[in-house]
């Protein structure tokens, strides 16, 4: 399990997707039941994990391309809104792994930037 795991990770998939994949391919019900500990964890002692964590990652995904959607339209006032409450969750998530240390203190969400991730 864990050589496909590591397989799978080097094409580029998120723990997330690994674990989908085990499930319905290969028919793995929970990795942690079979390997005795999670995907991420055996990700990172193989030097396999994202930089930064699959959630945040998403959530700055889904700003990204509010901002290009609204870079099109500007008039449109609900996607500007629905911006201000994605970047509200990406700012309350990353104060959370700064806090559990996940991510470095000095980590900081720039709109800028965030098109690069």
């Amino acid at each position: 399990v864990q050589e496909q795991m590591v397989k799978l990770a080097k094409k580029g998939l998120t723990p997330s997707q690994i674990g989908v994949i085990l499930r319905d391919s290969h028919g793995v019900a929970q990795v942690r039941f079979v390997t005795g500990s999670k995907i991420l964890r055996i990700l990172k002692a193989k030097g396999l994990a994202m930089e930064i964590p699959e959630d945040l990652y998403y959530l700055i995904k889904k700003a990204v391309g509010i901002r290009k959607h609204l870079e099109r339209n500007r008039k449109d006032i609900d996607a500007k809104f629905r911006l201000i409450l994605v970047e509200s969750r990406i700012h309350r998530l990353a104060r959370y792994f700064k806090s559990k240390r996940v991510l470095p203190p000095n980590w900081k969400y720039q709109s800028a930037t965030a098109a690069a991730l």
